[in-house]
């Protein structure tokens, strides 16, 4: 099994950045994952992103969450569990409009963090993007245009904690799905695990990474790229020992951009072309549908298409 790519960065900007643009295509087109390295966030911000939202896990939601177990009945489970997971969220919106001053509970030293956090990851999103581009073959710019709607795109951070769990063989962390979005940025726990992805029909695990910062593809870029690049399917192993931290920030498109595939990337042998949609409308289909195969959202996506093509002026 081949090793799990860990990027750094820095090597775009000397002499080795051919070798580390082959590795974030080599990264794109056979894993839909891979970990940088010295992408410009501070270590030591990131030191305090992990220490605020560890302090406010213990503080606000850990009593929450074992109440939770309580009531569902999960402690100690028999039979495996398929319609719920063992994770403990919050949702921060960023753009279009911030709702950071509507999230209860969270310290004034917490919000400003994690309003500063989100401008990093937006500028390292679409660097990246731009270095998809480039690898693409596609001009510099293009993916973030095609994400950008009337408001510009969708961000959004989705905090989670996945506490020690007594039966993980009952009960997934996270289940097995793949991203609805664009790209992912995910800010996870440097010593806990339990991330893993599906490669070649087997399980792999995401090595937890200090200050690394994990990239995975969503759909709407298997879209765009018509295939080249695909969404991966990945889920989360609750643990016995340690509780996980996972910061997790999506770059989406905008409710109202409509996606499709750029015109440089279907190959005139290639019969199948992915479908064109609106974002808003693929996300009201997924919002039923995560936790099961992406092909038949892509095979709706298509029938919708037929019945009633989308115009892009």
């Amino acid at each position: 099994m081949a090793t799990f790519p860990v990027i750094n960065l820095e090597k775009l900007n000397g002499e080795e950045r051919a070798a580390a643009m082959e590795q974030i295509k080599d990264a794109c087109e056979n894993w839909g994952f891979f970990e940088v390295l010295n992408h410009g966030i501070p270590h030591d911000f990131l030191d305090t992103v992990e220490r605020l939202t560890k302090e406010h896990y213990k503080k606000c939601m850990e009593q929450r969450f074992m109440e939770l177990v309580a009531s569902k009945a999960l402690e100690g489970l028999e039979a495996e569990v398929t319609d719920m997971d063992w994770e403990s969220t919050f949702f921060l919106r960023h753009l279009p409009e911030s709702n950071m001053a509507e999230i209860p509970d969270l310290t004034d030293e917490y919000r400003r963090v994690m309003k500063e956090f989100a401008v990093k990851l937006e500028k390292l999103a679409e660097e990246l993007l731009d270095l998809l581009c480039e690898n693409l073959g596609l001009e510099k710019g293009y993916l973030k245009k095609a994400f950008y709607g009337a408001k510009g795109p969708t961000f959004g951070t989705k905090v989670s904690n996945y506490p020690p769990c007594p039966t993980p063989d009952k009960i997934k962390g996270l289940r097995a799905h793949t991203d609805a979005g664009g790209i992912i940025l995910l800010f996870q726990d440097p010593v806990v695990g339990g991330l893993q992805l599906l490669k070649d029909g087997e399980w792999v695990d995401v090595p937890p990474l200090r200050h690394s910062i994990v990239i995975n593809l969503g759909d709407q870029l298997e879209v765009i790229t018509n295939g080249k690049y695909k969404s991966v399917e990945h889920r989360v192993i609750a643990q016995t020992n340690g509780a996980r931290m996972s910061i997790a920030s999506f770059y989406n498109p905008g409710s109202d951009a409509v996606i499709y595939p750029a015109s440089q990337l279907i190959e005139e042998e290639k019969k199948e072309v992915y479908p064109k949609f609106v974002f808003e409308d693929y996300m009201k289909l997924y919002a039923g549908l995560k936790f099961e195969s992406k092909k038949p959202r892509f095979a709706a996506m298509k029938a919708m298409e037929t019945t009633a093509p989308i115009a892009t002026a």
